[in-house]
C-alpha cells in the first residue's frame, strides 16, 4: 500500500511540474511566432493534453471495447467544459478575442453535427472515422493559416524583438515536449496507483471507473487550466479546452473508429430510449454552446457561466451514479 501512495504523490508532482513547463513552452511559442494565446491553446496545447484520451480510446477500440472509446470522448468533452473550463471561468472570468474564437467554435459544432448524425444511425463505420481524421487535419491547416494571415494577430516589431531576445524556439519546443511527456507519465502514475489505492480501500469498481479513469484522462487539461490561470493566461486555458474538445471528436474518436468501427453503446436506457442520444450528446452540445456563444456575442466570459456549468456537471454526475 505504501508504494502506490508514494507513486500517486510522485504522479501528482509530475503533473504539476509538467503543466508548468508545458504552459511556459506554449506561451513562449505564441510570442515567438506572434500568435494569440487562444490560438496556441486551441492547437499545440490541446494536442498535448488530449494524448491520454487518444491512448485510452485507441486501446479500447482495438480491444473491441467501443463503449469505452465512445464514452471517453463524449465524457471528456463534458468534463473539460462543465468542470475544467467552468472552474477557470468561475474563479477568473476574462475577456475573449472573438476573432480567434470563431474558427475553433465553428469547427467543434461542424464536427459535432457529423458525429451526432453518425450516432443516430446506431453505428460508426470506418469511413466516418477517416472523415473525422480529415477534419482534424483541415482544422489544423485552417487555424495555422489564419494565424499567419491575420495582421491583427501579429505583435508589434518592438514586442517581437523583445520576445526573441528573451527566448529561443528550441528552448520553448523542449519545454513543450518535455512538459507533455511529464504530464503523460504523471497522469498514468496518478490513475494507475489511485485505482490500486481505491481497490485496497474497498471502493466499488464502477465508482473507480466513473472517477479515476474518466477524470484521469482529463487531468492534463485540468492541470494546464489551473497552471494557466495561476500564470494569468486565461485565454490559453480557454483555447486549450475548446481545442481539446474538438480533438476528442475528430482525433480521439476518428482514430478509434478508423482502427475498429463500433456500434453506439445502448446499455443504458432512459424512458425506453438510448441514454447516449437522449442525455450524453445533448449535454455535450448544451455545455459547449452555453460556454462559447455568449463569449462570441459579448467578447467576455462571466462568473455566472462558470457556476451554472459546474451545476450542470454536478447534475450530470448525479444522473450517471443514480442510473
Amino acid at each position: 500500500m505504501l508504494i502506490p501512495v508514494i507513486l500517486f504523490i510522485v504522479g501528482l508532482v509530475l503533473l504539476i511540474k509538467g503543466g508548468d513547463w508545458f504552459v511556459d513552452g506554449a506561451v513562449g511559442i505564441a510570442h515567438l511566432f506572434h500568435l494569440p494565446e487562444l490560438l496556441i491553446g486551441a492547437t499545440v496545447v490541446s494536442i498535448g493534453t488530449t494524448l491520454p484520451e487518444v491512448m485510452v480510446s485507441a486501446t479500447a477500440a482495438v480491444q473491441g471495447q467501443g463503449a469505452i472509446a465512445y464514452g471517453n470522448a463524449i465524457g471528456s468533452i463534458i468534463c473539460n467544459t462543465s468542470l475544467i473550463a467552468a472552474i477557470t471561468i468561475a474563479i477568473r472570468p476574462s475577456l475573449v478575442d472573438r476573432k480567434s474564437l470563431r474558427t475553433p467554435v465553428a469547427a467543434f459544432f461542424i464536427a459535432s453535427a457529423f458525429y451526432v448524425a453518425n450516432a443516430l444511425t446506431g453505428s460508426f463505420e470506418r469511413w466516418s472515422g477517416i472523415i473525422l481524421l480529415i477534419m482534424f487535419l483541415a482544422y489544423m491547416f485552417i487555424t495555422v493559416r489564419q494565424a499567419f494571415k491575420n495582421p491583427d494577430q501579429v505583435e508589434s516589431e518592438e514586442a517581437a524583438e523583445e520576445s526573441e531576445g528573451k527566448s529561443s524556439i528550441a528552448k520553448e519546443i523542449i519545454l513543450l515536449v518535455v512538459g507533455a511527456a511529464v504530464i503523460a507519465v504523471g497522469a498514468r502514475l496518478l490513475v494507475n496507483n489511485g485505482t490500486l489505492i481505491a481497490q485496497a480501500l474497498g471502493v466499488p469498481e464502477s465508482v473507480i471507473a466513473l472517477t479515476f479513469v474518466a477524470l484521469g484522462t482529463s487531468l492534463p487539461e485540468l492541470v494546464t487550466a489551473i497552471t494557466s490561470l495561476a500564470k494569468g493566461h486565461g485565454a490559453l486555458s480557454l483555447g486549450n479546452v475548446i481545442g481539446a474538445n474538438i480533438f476528442n471528436l475528430v482525433l480521439v474518436s476518428g482514430m478509434s473508429i478508423t482502427l475498429n468501427p463500433f456500434i453506439l453503446p445502448n446499455e443504458k436506457l432512459v424512458a425506453g430510449m438510448n441514454a447516449s442520444l437522449l442525455i450524453d450528446t445533448p449535454v455535450m452540445l448544451l455545455v459547449m454552446a452555453f460556454m462559447t456563444l455568449p463569449a462570441l456575442i459579448r467578447g467576455k466570459l462571466s462568473r455566472a457561466q462558470g457556476i451554472i456549468l459546474l451545476c450542470i456537471y454536478a447534475a450530470y454526475c448525479v444522473f450517471q451514479f443514480a442510473g
